[in-house]
């Protein structure tokens, strides 16, 4: 038995790499003022970027690592910064806070 499913690539699923760079396009395509926040690498999670729109809503996937999040910024033309440096956007806590336990 291997490590590593077939199509998968450092225990990727390249699949759910895929489904989750298409989700953030479309996060990013159907809102107003999306803005990018690539989050520290962790051992528990790896690589994750936060995309936020300006009413505060948001979304996070995990990435490849730091360089695919800044180049998925650079393709959807939206700012990126880094979560760890600047922290998260208040309209991001307030949504939040706002829609706490409607899902």
């Amino acid at each position: 038995m291997g490590l590593f499913r077939r199509g998968t690539r450092g225990g990727v699923d390249r699949d759910a790499a895929s489904a989750a760079v298409d989700h953030l396009r479309e996060f990013a395509k159907s809102r107003r003022g999306v803005e990018a926040y690539l989050e520290p690498t962790t051992t528990v999670s790896g690589t994750t970027i936060v995309l936020v729109a300006d009413t505060g809503e948001w979304t996070r996937r995990r990435i490849a690592g730091p360089e695919a999040g800044r180049s998925l910024a650079r393709k959807l033309k939206i700012p990126l910064y880094e979560a760890g440096i600047v922290g998260y956007p208040q309209r991001m806590r307030e949504w939040t806070q706002k829609n706490r336990g409607t899902s």
